[in-house]
């Protein structure tokens, strides 16, 4: 019983962090591209890159409670 505790609690945690950066993440993006619609692009490309940035550590939490799950 604990043991799936510890396996919500690992991916509930570690997806709160990555939802809130990837939001705030994308916000920034599309104010910048309302100030300067000429840089879409670039912007669109290193938006995308953080996007996978972040991305990874929910993919490393869903590591751990896997790991948790099966030990």
């Amino acid at each position: 019983m604990s043991t799936d505790f510890a396996v919500a609690f690992a991916i509930g945690v570690g997806a709160i962090g990555p939802g809130i950066g990837i939001g705030i993440l994308v916000g920034k993006a599309l104010e910048a591209i309302g100030r300067n619609p000429e840089a879409t692009g670039k912007i669109q490309t290193n938006m995308i890159l953080g996007i996978a940035f972040a991305e990874a550590i929910a993919i490393y939490a869903l590591v751990i409670a896997l790991i948790l799950r099966f030990v």
